[in-house]
This record gives C-alpha cells, sequence and structure tokens, in this order.
C-alpha cells in the first residue's frame, strides 16, 4: 500500500466525518431525511476508505455494500452489528430519499446518526492499525 491509497483512504474518511457532522445539524434542526441520508453517506464512505486502501472500488453502492460483506464481515474482521448497519442505513436512506410518504421519527433517525458514529469509529480504529503497519 502506497501513500497514495493512505492519502485517499484518510480523505474518505474525513468526508465521512463531514457526513456525520452534516447528519448531526440536520437531526437537531428536524429535517430527519436529510440526517438519515447524511447518516447513510456516513457508513459509506467510511467503507470506500477502506476500499481506498485495497486500491479498488466500485461505480455502484451494491458494489461497495457487497464487497464490504464479503471481504470483512464474513471473514470477521468486523462484527455482524456492522453489516446490519450498513444494510438498515442503506434501507432508511432509500426510503427517506425516494418514498414520497415515508416519514422517519426522530428515534429512528437518532439511531441511524448513533450508528453511524460507531461504524465510522471501528472503521478509524482498522484503518489507524492498518496504516500504521
Amino acid at each position: 500500500m502506497g501513500e497514495k491509497e493512505k492519502d485517499l483512504c484518510l480523505y474518505r474518511l474525513e468526508k465521512a466525518r463531514t457526513c456525520l457532522a452534516s447528519a448531526e445539524i440536520l437531526m437537531q434542526s428536524e429535517d430527519y431525511c436529510g440526517a438519515a441520508n447524511r447518516s447513510y453517506y456516513a457508513v459509506f464512505h467510511s467503507i470506500r476508505s477502506l476500499l481506498a486502501l485495497e486500491g479498488i472500488d466500485f461505480s455502484k453502492h451494491a458494489g461497495v455494500m457487497s464487497h464490504f460483506q464479503k471481504n470483512y464481515v464474513k471473514p470477521g474482521i468486523f462484527e455482524k452489528e456492522y453489516s446490519k448497519i450498513l444494510m438498515e442505513a442503506f434501507e432508511v436512506r432509500s426510503e427517506s430519499d425516494y418514498d414520497d410518504y415515508y416519514v422517519i421519527s426522530k428515534e429512528e433517525v437518532e439511531e441511524q446518526v448513533q450508528n453511524a458514529r460507531f461504524f465510522i469509529k471501528g472503521i478509524e480504529k482498522y484503518v489507524k492499525v492498518v496504516v500504521n503497519e
């Protein structure tokens, strides 16, 4: 792994943190659909930070998600809880973005934001070890 991969990884982690900060602001201003969207993208970009270390990327969200499941969750690098958070975040984001009548509650969005925070911390911990090897 070269410096280019490390730099891209850290850039994508910062992007994930920015999405999480946006989710928190949107949640506080009661834009729950917006907060759900930003929470999902916080998770998504943190996964893409891992892909940067491998020097790969995918053009579709399904490819990113599938790779994470297959190469990080299935072998036990990350617990199954990460898979559940990812799938739920994707589902909630899709419904809140595309379903005209979808309503997300304050409690649901608080859970999404909390899950995204947990997810990013786990990815950061892993990246810190890998990048410093």
